[in-house]
């Protein structure tokens, strides 16, 4: 079962609508925009990738959907703020096809003062590698950004012209969706790292379990820390929804789990792709609720 509008059909459709939504089970939908809805907390005006409802409510939280790039260059990190849908439907599956325009970079403000001094951008990259790659270091760097939060610091995207554009397939067949990401439009000397988002709310998915019996729970979880199973998992507090990911050839595997009042709402499963890859591939499964298919 499938929400109308969409004929049957092998070629693809342009999305002229806003919002299309797939059920996936009684409880579950996946909800794919052309704009950069939902519109939540400091990743606003940032597009998404593939939105998960519950009881018809959307659980992304600050998160970026599944499936959503982000291409660290030797001077900027990019991020899409545009982009395009297509749409294709089978007799077995849907298809979702989402043209990401990598047209966004971060900068942080206070009040109407913007940080975009080279030194200081500088600095918050380095203080964001260094989070990322030392767990002893999360937890000063979250009480320091809680304080600058508190006093004003605000992160915005700017616009920035384009540094390319990256084609995210989405193939949803039952509780499987298949992803294929496209990166040959991204200039090789503009892949440093490659980053593919898989994160909804925090709020609602505070559990995390993998086939090596690791289980954690809310503040257990921590941030960008390596996968060595096969396979890993969130779900909410009771169990009862959830999705599932596996190691990925070419790439690296890492959970992550944040929350910060006013600020940060994610969880997820994140995969650093190989930057000399042209295509990168991934299975997820969403867990809960009864086949709608």
């Amino acid at each position: 079962m499938v929400s109308a509008g969409l004929v049957l059909s092998q070629s693809y459709q342009h999305l002229d609508s806003e919002k299309y939504s797939i059920p996936i089970s009684n409880c579950t939908t996946l909800n794919v925009y052309s704009t950069t809805k939902p519109h939540n907390l400091k990743i606003a005006s940032l597009q998404k990738g593939l939105v998960v409802a519950c009881n018809g409510t959307e659980r992304i939280g600050e998160g970026s959907g599944f499936g959503f790039p982000v291409l660290v260059c030797p001077k900027e990190t990019y991020f899409s703020g545009s982009a395009t849908v297509n749409l294709s439907k089978t007799s077995s599956a849907i298809k979702v096809r989402k043209e990401f325009v990598m047209d966004r970079t971060a900068r942080n403000k206070v009040g109407n003062m913007r940080l975009e001094n080279q030194r200081t951008r500088a600095l918050i990259r380095y203080l964001c590698n260094l989070y990322q790659e030392n767990s002893n270091f999360r937890f000063p760097f979250l009480k320091l950004t809680e304080f600058a939060v508190s006093v004003g610091l605000e992160a915005t995207f700017k616009k920035i012209v384009p540094v390319g554009r990256v084609f995210v397939t989405y193939e949803i067949l039952g509780n499987i969706v298949d992803v294929k990401v496209d990166l040959s439009q991204i200039e090789t000397e503009n892949r440093k790292r490659i980053f593919v988002l898989n994160e909804q709310s925090a709020s609602f998915f505070r559990k995390y379990h993998d086939s090596k019996g690791t289980a954690l729970f809310d503040g257990q979880i921590g941030a960008w820390d390596n996968v060595e199973a096969e396979w890993a998992c969130f779900t909410d507090a009771q169990g009862q929804v959830g999705f599932r990911l596996w190691q990925a050839k070419d790439a690296v595997f890492r959970r992550g789990r944040e929350t910060m009042r006013d600020c940060l709402d994610w969880a997820g499963l994140d995969y650093e792709v190989n930057p000399d890859s042209e295509k990168f591939e991934y299975r997820i499964e969403l867990l809960g609720g009864k086949s709608s298919w």
